[in-house]
């Protein structure tokens, strides 16, 4: 029966498939990041030695290699569309995991109290996470491009580097000064640590991510000359 209402063709939008599956590398590896950062990770470094950092560090890792290849790729705007829109799914993520959480379980399910203890972050990681996801990934996607146009589009292992060096100091310094001073300080949420042992959390946190930036450098050119060679195939140009 009709409504009425004519019937609309759907919008067919042109949206490359890397734009898409980078997009969604990014939000995978955020909500990754937040559910797994329960778990503190113990690793061995050379000269630091033993350092700790939260679980999720290699999955945060990700999303800025995923920010830097639509940087490159698709432009400023576009990234820091997909970082703020990003930002926006932790409020969903959050808002579904305490829903769970709240709901009374079922019987056979697994216990609600280690469910709880696993998945129900605290508000003072919450707090400093939030924070310090927004400044640093924004500032990832000016860094990146400053460093763009400061070399004329050349050497991107320097805006790679440069951009992502820099925003996981922020991130690093904003989390663990949020999460451990600033929370408990003013909100009286989460422990406080010392001075020393958040001058540890921070140079340890931060040399790992350092390394791994480092290490992700190779796999953005790759991921860069891949888009760009598919692309130039399917509009028949050839380089």
């Amino acid at each position: 029966m009709s409504d009425g209402v004519a019937a609309a063709e759907p919008l067919r939008l042109d949206v490359p498939l890397a734009a898409v599956v980078l997009t969604a590398l990014f939000v995978a590896a955020l909500v990754t990041a937040q559910v797994i950062s329960a778990k503190l990770l113990a690793v061995t470094l050379p000269v630091l030695g033993a350092v700790t950092a939260p679980g999720g560090t290699l999955a945060y890792a990700v999303t800025f290699f995923a920010s830097d290849c639509l940087s490159e790729l698709y432009g400023k705007e576009y990234a820091r569309r997909v970082v703020n829109v990003a930002f926006a799914m932790n409020f969903v993520l959050l808002a579904l995991v305490f829903a769970t959480i709240a709901t009374p379980a079922a019987q056979g399910s697994v216990d609600p109290a280690a469910f709880e203890t696993v998945l129900g972050l605290s508000g003072n990681i919450v707090l400093g996470s939030l924070v310090a996801y927004v400044l640093s990934q924004n500032w990832d996607v000016i860094a990146f491009h400053r460093i763009r146009e400061f070399t004329d589009g050349d050497a991107l292992w320097l805006r790679n580097v440069g951009s992502t060096a820099t925003s996981q100091l922020i991130d690093t310094v904003v989390f663990t000064l949020v999460a451990f001073a600033v929370a408990p300080a003013v909100f009286g949420i989460g422990p406080a640590l010392p001075t020393s042992v958040l001058l540890s959390l921070i140079v340890g946190q931060y040399v790992l991510k350092l390394l791994i930036a480092l290490v992700d450098t190779p796999l953005v050119y790759a991921a860069v000359a891949f888009v760009r060679r598919d692309d130039a195939e399917a509009t028949g140009v050839t380089a």
